[in-house]
């Protein structure tokens, strides 16, 4: 875990108004000194993985930055800081600089007479591009942009549809909130050539198309999701299959490979032909998509280590996870399986003769399922051939539940953490009077030597 995870942030916090950007970037600069950066005793000997340095985010009001990017936005942002900002992170030219994006926002559950309820505390919150730069042990935040539909307005972080997404409660679960078709629970980011992004939602699961100020020029979702009422251009033209995501485990990863395809991570099996196959399976898929023929070219069954070699502490095979893939070349990717406490890194090549798009395996009527089988390549499944890279589960100063990646040059690469914004689950995440029991973990930018270049 973060070794900020046992203390409070130590940042002054301040009180939550429309302000400047460049006044939010002053505030992020309240992090630790630079020389806090370098992790002592963890040098360059051998050829093991290891931390050369980190940065952390200081604390900016939530309700500060919301309002500075869209003015009023928010009234209440219940003393929660920027967070989360860990979704993805993907360099930005400069050396220090990385474009990273923010998930749909504070977010946590409570049980309510036996029932889990998923807590919005700050629903007027609005997913943001956040770019920023390490500096010393700092990062700072250069730029936001918050993410918005056709007309200007904020899309949100809100459940889209009811029956199919889980329903929104107020801070306290006690308060039902309206459902709406524009929410994004952002997570992977990539930046085009001409300036505009590309980036991954949990919800539908969708691939969505924001311009270079954060207007969504289009969400592309699975065939027959049937998404009406949302603010800017839906269309249907992903496989079907999707549509059997695990709640809450849509696509988390996304990589832009040198033609300019871009590939999306399934971040946990379908629950194909039901919930309790997806829990026990460790087959996902990965998918290939032409932004020039805005169509899915290409998909891939990916297989998980058992969960036990992946966390030796964890018995649980449906707490496996993508969360990043990074292209490094070529048809190669690097790709993150994780839990929330352990990751590691394998070396993968998308192999023309892997392809399983169009075939059985789109057919949820194929029995058994492709998440069903216990050995898909004696089944016939092209199954994608890996290479571990790094555990960094072993590697001193990697916090837990690190969700982006970036390489940073052959040797060196950018992990950062997610950090819920400080969010914890259950009914103590928040005190008698409404303010968030914070948790006190960092949203934190690693850099980590590889023993060996890819």
């Amino acid at each position: 875990m973060s070794p900020h995870a046992t203390g409070r942030r130590h940042a002054q916090r301040l009180v939550a108004g429309g302000v400047p950007l460049a006044v939010l970037a002053a505030l992020a600069a309240t992090g630790p000194a630079a020389g806090a950066g370098n992790e002592g005793g963890i040098a360059s000997k051998g050829r093991a993985a290891h931390v050369v340095h980190t940065a952390t985010l200081g604390d900016i009001p939530l309700g500060a930055f919301s309002n500075a990017l869209l003015p009023g936005s928010v009234g209440n942002d219940r003393g929660v800081d920027l967070g989360g900002i860990g979704s993805d992170i993907y360099p930005a030219g400069r050396k220090g600089e990385f474009w990273t994006v923010t998930d749909r926002g504070p977010n946590g559950q409570i049980k309510v007479d036996g029932t889990k309820r998923r807590t919005f505390p700050v629903p007027g919150f609005d997913p943001a591009i956040v770019k920023i730069r390490v500096t010393g042990g700092t990062v700072r935040v250069l730029d936001a942009i918050p993410i918005t539909t056709t007309s200007g307005k904020p899309v949100t972080g809100l459940s889209n549809q009811e029956g199919r997404d889980e329903a929104p409660y107020s801070y306290d679960a006690r308060t039902p909130l309206a459902f709406n078709p524009n929410g994004l629970d952002t997570e992977g980011i990539v930046r085009a050539a001409d300036g505009s992004f590309w980036l991954v939602d949990e919800y539908g699961p969708s691939l969505v198309h924001v311009s270079a100020r954060g207007k969504v020029l289009a969400r592309y979702v699975p065939e027959g999701l049937r998404l009406t009422g949302a603010g800017y251009p839906v269309v249907e033209a992903l496989p079907s299959v999707l549509l059997h995501r695990k709640i809450n485990r849509g696509f988390e990863g996304l990589a832009q490979l040198p033609g300019g395809d871009l590939v999306m991570a399934v971040q946990s099996p379908l629950s194909l032909p039901d919930t309790d196959a997806g829990e026990a399976s460790r087959t996902t898929r990965l998918l290939r998509f032409s932004p020039k023929k805005r169509a899915v070219t290409a998909e891939y069954a990916y297989r998980f280590d058992p969960v036990n070699v992946v966390d030796p502490s964890e018995d649980d095979t449906s707490e496996l996870k993508i969360s990043s893939v990074v292209a490094v070349g070529g048809n190669r990717l690097l790709v993150e399986e994780r839990t929330d406490k352990a990751a590691r890194l394998h070396l993968v090549r998308l192999d023309r003769a892997a392809n399983i798009l169009g075939g059985p395996w789109d057919d949820d009527t194929t029995s058994p399922a492709l998440e069903q089988l216990d050995d898909p390549a004696a089944s016939g499944v092209p199954v994608l051939s890996k290479r571990l890279v790094v555990d960094l589960g072993t590697v001193k100063g990697v916090p837990g539940k690190i969700e982006g990646i970036a390489r940073v040059d052959r040797d060196t690469l950018a992990l950062i953490n997610d950090n819920d914004f400080g969010m914890t689950d259950g009914e103590g995440a928040f005190d008698a009077q409404g303010r968030l029991v914070d948790s006190g973990i960092e949203t934190s930018v690693i850099y980590v030597r590889l023993p060996r270049g890819i």
